[in-house]
């Protein structure tokens, strides 16, 4: 099936391919090399991905090797995919990039070839290494500027020359430096360098992801979203818009490019918003937005996403957790800001639908909520039913049970009238929900595959990937086939379309991660440079120098270096750069103001905006695209997207000093069921302060109350706290009494006092979660950390590396000097009765001034 991409006029379909797959689009020979290299390296990923090669115990990869061998992928095919410039042929490739392209591999590949005599003699470089890691890293930053923009090709640049130039550099920046031969060492023949995490998490994490979006998107699944999202909301007053929300989000779900969301959506929503009364830019912005923050939606975030996994030291599955409710939250925001755009434009439905009552679109909408609620929870049961009774046949039986669930989603699709392949935006028509929801049932079994592995079976996120994608290709071969069988018709041609299909999909989520693979390795440079000069411990003191101690002045500069970076810098690299240098030091900082900050909390405040960049005039690529479909200004479009974004804007701020918001610290359903409905009240209400409409075009005085209520209920903890203290400090040596009064989850709050490495005194705040175990000891040996008594005093002792403890902050030999002990203060929460009672006076008084109903004529 064509892809909504595909079906984008010309000149979109080259915006999208400069940024994500290669400008370039070759017939013949060359055309079929370039194929086989991205099947190659698609078939070779899979297969690193999934058990395989444990099982018949051949071609199996360390890391290490991995990672080169997905580097010479992507440098090859870098060269070959994209033209050297504007003017270079893009029909042919020139013989100078193919001999780039082989010496780009060859030097990626190097690893890998000698992998055994390098190890042999590590920091001990011969010519040989030199050479090759020199014409490595210079492939690699041409490599850079064709396929992610010379922003990021000059930042490396810098990094390498500030590694070798640190005695010129002033006094704050200055170090001893590198000769080139550390340097090079440093750089390509070791993990420190462009072999490090943000490599091997492209290598191990994200392509498999990438891969998995775009072989749904061919199979149908895209198209299906967009489709269910137009007959659920089309039909209502500003339905374009609000299907630009929601199938954008679903979109994201599966697809984490900012630019090709835009695209395969908004060829179709932007001109239907326009038809409806949006206008060009305020369409262009809204879709901008919507495809945007597909990137923070779970379960396949944007790339820089998995990477935390690494950088905090956490499952996948508890990035999604944290992730979940603040994605769900910017969203609902999106989608009351285009409702109260269509009420203040007065606009009405585009597309007629025989009416309802509003009872009876309440009694289906609940009908269908609850019934899907009863079919999730029907399948959870039995599938860790078979699991806890059938021990080690219970994959067979599960993968029985697939197939039943498959072959009935199959025969409800053949039921079923077969899905459009686009809207019709001169003359679009309403669907009926429910018909259009069954005939791609099937599309949520690779979906539900994948969140059931990661979050159920706590498989690693390449594993989980690995199966759903084996799903997903099963599903794909078989789909049309079935439903023309099941119809009494023919399947001939069907299974040969569907291996098509297949084949084609795993050539583009290859073109796809040439741009993500040549980034995250140069990501590494930037990374190298860091460690190998000693910047990040630089940054703590110049970070405290500029925010002079206050942490709301160093959020808002992390914030400002993320938008600045993301003009010009890709998403995963702006990430990478900025929790690198400033991650630790938030926390850090934080810390010795005594505000215990959780490392996740930092490195969402710096995933959130860096994707910014995305939308930030004037270099946004999404809007660029958006602007390019309603053929309005780019810079219009961005600065009105730019207002949309203050409800994402603000979300990061809040869960620093709120981390109820990420699920941190929330214990039981209901306690869970009260910030997620607070939190909800609070977002619809901050966007109705930031549209100044809520029933009606808001007076000054109602927008102040408004702000108040959202205030009490983002930051209930604000007010409580200036009446009784959240907690209580004792003395170290009751350290383990306090360990044992908390629940598995909670977090332990230590005062710890210190010496800096430059000399200083210090006393900082830090906390670690602690899991479940029999003692309070056993508890800390979990969490990576261990307490020594000396006399009456408490000194840490060891701190596991790589563990929640050392993540922390925790450091060894420093004292002990206090526990806080959580007080038994009232819930916080109550505050969220006099915020509800002031957002009620508002709707009341703003209902007074609504105009009267217009009576139908006799």
């Amino acid at each position: 099936m064509a892809t909504d991409i595909e079906k984008a006029p010309e000149a979109l379909q080259e915006l999208v391919a400069s940024a994500d797959t290669g400008a370039r689009k070759l017939q013949g020979p060359a055309g079929h090399v370039i194929f086989a290299l991205a099947l190659s390296w698609a078939l070779f990923q899979l297969w690193y991905a999934s058990p395989l090669p444990f099982t018949f115990g051949i071609g199996i990869l360390n890391d290490t090797e991995a990672r080169s061998l997905h580097l010479a992928f992507a440098l090859g095919l870098a060269f070959l995919a994209w033209p050297a410039f504007k003017r270079s042929p893009r029909d042919r490739v020139p013989l100078t990039d193919v001999v780039l392209a082989l010496a780009g591999a060859f030097a990626g590949g190097y690893f890998l070839l000698f992998y055994g005599e390098l190890a042999t003699r590590p920091g001990l470089p011969t010519t040989m290494d030199i050479v090759v890691a020199s014409i490595g890293l210079v492939l690699l930053l041409e490599a850079t500027r064709r396929a992610v923009g010379w922003p990021m090709a000059v930042l490396a640049a810098l990094f390498i020359f500030y590694s070798m130039a640190g005695p010129l550099m002033p006094e704050l920046l200055s170090h001893r430096g590198a000769s080139l031969s550390r340097l090079l060492s440093h750089m390509w023949l070791t993990t420190e360098g462009v072999y490090g995490i943000a490599l091997g998490v492209s290598a191990g994490t994200i392509f498999v992801y990438v891969l998995f979006g775009t072989l749904l998107d061919r199979a149908g699944g895209g198209n299906y979203m967009m489709q269910v999202s137009f007959a659920m909301l089309g039909h209502l007053r500003g339905g374009p818009a609000k299907v630009a929300v929601i199938s954008s989000a679903l979109n994201g779900m599966i697809s984490g490019s900012s630019v090709s969301n835009v695209v395969s959506g908004g060829i179709f929503t932007i001109p239907l918003m326009k038809k409806a009364g949006y206008g060009g830019v305020k369409a262009g912005a809204i879709e901008t937005m919507s495809s945007v923050n597909g990137q923070i939606m779970p379960p396949v975030m944007g790339a820089a996403a998995f990477l935390m996994v690494e950088y905090v030291g956490i499952p996948y599955s508890e990035v999604v957790k944290h992730a979940l409710l603040p994605a769900v939250l910017a969203y609902i925001g999106l989608l009351y800001i285009v409702h109260l755009e269509a009420l203040k434009l007065g606009m009405q439905p585009i597309i007629e639908r025989a009416p309802r009552s509003w009872r009876d679109s309440m009694l289906r909408f609940g009908l269908g909520l609850s019934g899907s609620a009863i079919v999730i929870a029907l399948l959870y049961y039995l599938f860790t039913g078979l699991d806890a009774w059938l021990g080690a046949a219970a994959p067979w039986a599960t993968g029985a049970a697939v197939l039943a669930l498959y072959f009935v989603s199959v025969q409800q699709a053949a039921r079923s009238p077969d899905l459009p392949e686009d809207i019709d935006i001169d003359n679009p028509r309403a669907l009926d929900t429910w018909p259009t929801v069954r005939a791609g049932l099937h599309y949520l079994m690779p979906i539900g595959t994948l969140i059931w592995c990661l979050m159920v079976e706590q498989m690693s996120p390449s594993l989980a990937a690995f199966w759903a994608i084996a799903v997903l290709i099963a599903l794909m071969l078989t789909q049309r086939p079935l439903i023309e069988l099941l119809r009494g018709r023919s399947a001939a041609g069907h299974w040969l379309s569907g291996a098509r299909a297949v084949i084609d999909g795993l050539e583009g989520g290859s073109r796809n991660m040439i741009g993500i693979g040549v980034a995250t390795a140069t990501a590494g440079i930037i990374v190298g440079g860091i460690t190998l000069t000693g910047l990040g411990l630089r940054m703590t003191e110049f970070v405290e120098f500029v925010s002079q101690g206050d942490v709301i002045v160093m959020l808002l500069f992390v914030a400002f270096v993320c938008l600045v970076l993301g003009l010009g810098v890709p998403t995963t690299a702006n990430y990478v750069l900025v929790a690198t240098l400033m991650a630790p030091v938030v926390v850090e900082l934080g810390a010795r103001s005594g505000l215990v900050i959780p490392l996740i909390a930092v490195h969402l405040f710096v995933f959130y905006y860096g994707i910014m960049g995305d939308i930030t005039p004037p270099v946004g690529l999404a809007t660029f695209a958006a602007s390019a479909i309603s053929g309005e200004d780019a810079i219009a479009t961005g600065v009105q997207g730019a207002v949309y974004a203050l409800r994402t804007v603000i979300l990061p701020f809040i869960w620093i000093f709120n981390p109820q918001l990420l699920l941190i610290d929330v214990h039981g359903g209901f306690e869970l069921m009260r910030v997620v409905l607070a939190c909800t009240v609070a977002m619809l209400l901050f966007t109705a302060v930031t549209m100044n409409w809520f029933r009606v075009k808001s007076h000054w005085w109602e927008t102040a109350l408004l702000v108040v209520a959202v205030v009490l209920l983002f930051r209930p903890d604000y007010f409580m706290d200036r009446l009784t203290p959240s907690h209580r400090l004792l003395p170290a040596a009751q350290v383990y009494e306090v360990i044992d009064s908390l629940p598995p989850g909670s977090r332990l709050a230590l005062i710890l006092e210190g010496t800096t490495i430059e000399g200083d005194e210090i006393t900082k705040t830090v906390a670690v979660n602690l899991g479940a175990g029999a003692s309070a000891r056993q508890r800390l040996t979990e969490a990576g950390l261990q307490l020594l008594p000396l006399g009456d005093q408490l000194q840490v002792g060891a701190v596991k590396f790589g563990s929640r403890a050392s993540k922390s902050g925790f450091q060894q030999g420093w004292d002990v000097s206090a526990v806080q002990q959580p007080t038994d203060r009232p819930s916080t929460h109550w505050f969220y009765l006099p915020a509800l009672l002031l957002a009620a006076l508002v709707w009341g008084t703003q209902g007074r001034r609504l105009p009267a109903p217009r009576l139908a004529p006799a």
